[in-house]
């Protein structure tokens, strides 16, 4: 991409025209090429209007990963309709949520969510995948539409782990910067094959897809991730680039080593917030090297490092075009070495969100607040602390979960942990851990407990300890830390003398 913003039509026209008969996309059965994707794309968006959808309308989409849904991503961008994926996790008062922000008019769906799309209420019109959903075989093609690039091309939801989750507007252009600044971080090229098992109704699956455009790598979408299978199906794809998110990391380190751990081309991975001291075990035993990096659905790639560049428990330092303050209270900055709020903003034209669903329009080039306690240190180099709702407050002082979690992971019976507050009978917080137990290993909470006495500070260790077969997790692999604190102490729970 050169400085000035773009849209989705704009990327895949443009990229039909550099890579022509090259392929695209893989998913299924199906394979594309840039050319033929170009063409789909135009097939899908006349039959979206034959339907009588427009440009504006917003098209809600719930299902798993599979060609139609790829089709309708690039339809509604071609149309210049709204693409709304939901969350194919969602249930009862969650998803009737979710349709009462975005009220799309339109809806394609599995048939195995109709039922529960009746029961939310929704009472637009609804086609199901295999029955009657507006398909490229179905209506002639149609031109892009003038689409601007601050136009709304999706509206994404956050997780939900801590609240109620908000639609995010995220606009054309965001996603062609998405593609451009990533693809520059993982230095892609026209000989990777990128790899996700990523839900496409979250944005980092979405964003492969544009840096495939920017780059004129191959696109692979695999189904739901699964440990066992993942370096088999890497392998099958002929992956060189691979996304990993929340628990994967630890999870295919939790599975017994085989002869498939290397038997694949990949060798790196944008994976964020992946625990330090597991990056080089990772390198070693799968030969891939991780990267990390700060971004979300409202903003952009907004600091982060080179595959060379990469160095454990840090995200990286602020890439062009971005700049980032860390603050304290009454949003004064605080000095290096300190933990604060991290703010941001972008002079990447639309390369943001542009607020949430139902707020005024952020204006282009504010500064928006993360919700992510960081520290800057010295060198330039930004470490997470914790999401800010996540910090646990015991005896007068400020306990970061995200620390707490990592110090109990390094304990050789953890297989994953989540940390969080309950309350106190002296006021304020406990510190709660909630533990899944590596297969073969004693669920020890004394030892655990010497463990954490030997790697943090005595207000940090835990005085609860939960014990399960596995953690809630929302559908991108993040921990349901509101579902741990709304459990909080059980009769199960192991409280520490």
């Amino acid at each position: 991409m050169t400085d000035a913003p773009t849209t989705v039509p704009g990327l895949l026209v443009t990229a039909a025209e550099r890579f022509g008969d090259r392929p695209f996309l893989r998913s299924g059965d199906v394979r594309r090429t840039y050319r033929e994707s170009a063409e789909a794309a135009a097939r899908t968006a006349g039959a979206l209007a034959a339907r009588g959808v427009r440009r504006g309308d917003r098209v809600a989409v719930m299902a798993e990963n599979r060609p139609e849904f790829l089709d309708l991503v690039f339809g509604c961008a071609w149309l210049g309709a709204v693409l709304v994926p939901l969350n194919t996790g969602l249930r009862r008062q969650g998803l009737r949520h979710a349709l009462d922000v975005a009220e799309p008019p339109y809806l394609v769906a599995e048939p195995g969510h109709a039922a529960r799309l009746a029961e939310a209420g929704y009472r637009g019109a609804l086609w199901l995948i295999g029955r009657d959903e507006p398909s490229p075989r179905e209506a002639p093609p149609c031109r892009p539409a003038p689409v601007r690039p601050e136009e709304t091309a999706a509206i994404l939801f956050t997780s939900g782990t801590t609240g109620a989750s908000r639609g995010v507007r995220c606009p054309h252009a965001q996603f062609g910067w998405w593609g451009a600044n990533v693809a520059d971080s993982l230095r892609l090229d026209c000989d990777d094959v990128l790899y996700t098992c990523l839900p496409l109704f979250h944005t980092n699956a979405l964003n492969a897809l544009a840096q495939a455009l920017v780059s004129g790598a191959s696109y692979t979408l695999g189904p739901h991730f699964s440990a066992s299978r993942y370096w088999g199906r890497v392998a099958e794809a002929d992956a060189t680039v691979l996304y990993l998110l929340g628990a994967m990391v630890p999870m295919l380190m939790a599975q017994p080593p085989g002869p498939q751990d290397r038997a694949h081309r990949a060798w790196r991975a944008l994976a964020p917030a992946t625990p330090a001291h597991l990056w080089e075990h990772f390198r070693e035993r799968f030969g891939v090297t991780l990267v990390d990096g700060f971004g979300s659905t409202e903003t952009n790639l907004v600091i982060g490092t080179g595959v060379d560049e990469s160095r454990p428990g840090f995200m990286g330092t602020l890439r062009d075009g971005f700049s980032a303050r860390v603050v304290g209270e009454h949003l004064a900055p605080v000095p290096d070495g300190t933990p604060g709020e991290l703010v941001v903003r972008t002079g990447q034209p639309y390369a943001f969100s542009t607020g949430y669903v139902g707020d005024p329009a952020e204006p282009p080039g504010s500064w928006r607040r993360t919700g992510d306690r960081v520290v800057r240190e010295a060198d330039g180099r930004y470490r997470f602390v914790d999401r800010i709702k996540d910090v646990i407050r015991r005896r007068g002082e400020n306990v970061s979960s995200h620390e707490v979690e990592t110090a109990v992971r390094t304990h050789p019976s953890v297989a994953e942990a989540a940390a969080f507050p309950v309350p106190s009978d002296l006021a304020e917080d406990e510190v709660m851990v909630t533990v899944v137990v590596r297969p073969g290993h004693a669920a020890d909470p004394a030892d655990l407990v010497r463990h954490c006495e030997r790697e943090l500070p005595p207000f940090a260790v835990p005085r609860y300890i939960d014990f399960v077969p596995a953690l809630p997790m929302t559908e991108t692999g993040k921990v349901r830390k509101a579902t741990l604190r709304e459990q909080g102490v059980t009769s199960t729970t192991w409280n520490r003398p």
